[in-house]
């Protein structure tokens, strides 16, 4: 008690946590969750997994790949969000490029701290504090398909990952490939990420890794300084759409009906949208949906904005600050902070 709501929330998080990833094989689908928060301030603002971006961010190359291009040369980045409560999420990037030709290696690194928790047996006794950490280290290399404007990537990443007494080790990989076309200002890409193994289970059961394949198209408007990003996720897998529990139904008999969703919802689930504004200036704004957390997080009959955030941009010469605050649901709610810095 003497810790307040906000150890209690980060508590029955942390539990949940565990319980989809130590017994993933009953309840979750796949372990390293974590892996999938947005790996920059710039994009969680653009919804949160934008693969289309090809330009000077730094952090791109951790979410695409193909991504990678001279123009990050020798440039750092540093990103952390207070995630929920007490628990804390971080990110770094660095691009160097080895050659005159071009060729440049990306190296990334995330992290997130669930904080110290207070043991306790099934009496209720105190027993020994815990905590729960994971971490990625990836490298990254990208090269352009001779005579025409299509670049390809990947990215070997390592997993740490420890959980109160449970610890598991893997490795994992991303592929690439990104069309850039100068002349209408149009971008697609396809991504293939998160496919590997663990090296180290928790207990004695090796569980799957978060793979999903991603596909993502984005264009400068002609007349106005807009840049719109529209990106489909989870495309190895169509119905992602679960009935919520809070939404059941129960007629006059007591006869209870789940919530139906449909194929139109089930089609947006799938769906991140973002734009851009001033996308080349030193100060750009930028605002995105993600409609499946949207959906997940919603509070029936009331309007709380889950799956919107927002964000700004700003250069200083050689430094570049990027800030985002995303709206989860009405109790959990997020800021991203980013520094990159030109070390040329």
């Amino acid at each position: 008690p003497s810790r307040g709501l906000g150890d209690v929330y980060k508590r029955q998080l942390f539990i949940l946590l565990c319980f989809f990833e130590v017994n993933s094989q009953i309840a979750g689908e796949s372990t390293y969750q974590f892996l999938n928060i947005s790996s920059s301030p710039r994009q969680l603002a653009l919804g949160g997994k934008e693969i289309t971006l090809y330009d000077f961010d730094v952090n791109q190359p951790s979410i695409n790949p193909a991504s990678l291009n001279s123009r990050m040369d020798n440039n750092l980045s540093i990103n952390f969000s207070n995630y929920f409560s007490d628990i804390n999420y971080g990110t770094a990037a660095y691009a160097y490029t080895i050659n005159n030709r071009g060729n440049t290696l990306h190296f990334g690194l995330s992290y997130i701290d669930y904080g110290n928790f207070s043991g306790y047996d099934e009496q209720g006794n105190p027993t020994n504090d815990f905590t729960g950490k994971e971490s990625a280290f990836s490298i990254g290399y990208s090269t352009k398909i001779q005579h025409l404007p299509v670049y390809i990537g990947s990215n070997i990443r390592f997993i740490t990952s420890s959980l109160e007494q449970y610890n598991s080790i893997g490795i994992s990989a991303d592929l690439g490939i990104l069309y850039v076309n100068t002349e209408i200002d149009l971008n697609v890409g396809l991504v293939i990420r998160n496919f590997g193994t663990q090296l180290k289970a928790y207990d004695e059961i090796y569980e799957k890794l978060p793979f999903e394949i991603d596909i993502g198209v984005s264009q400068l408007l002609e007349n106005a300084p807009l840049r719109w990003y529209l990106t489909f996720e989870n495309f190895q897998k169509w119905n992602i759409g679960l009935s919520n529990p809070s939404r059941l139904t129960t007629d006059l008999d007591g006869d209870i009906t789940e919530e139906k969703v449909t194929f139109v919802n089930n089609i947006f689930r799938h769906l991140i949208i973002g734009a851009e504004l001033f996308p080349e200036s030193v100060f750009n704004i930028r605002l995105g949906y993600n409609f499946k957390r949207g959906e997940e997080l919603k509070i029936i009959d009331q309007s709380n904005f889950s799956g919107v955030s927002f964000g700004f941009g700003m250069k200083f010469n050689k430094l570049r600050i990027n800030y985002t605050y995303a709206k989860f649901s009405s109790a959990a709610n997020t800021s991203f902070i980013g520094l990159q810095l030109n070390l040329n």
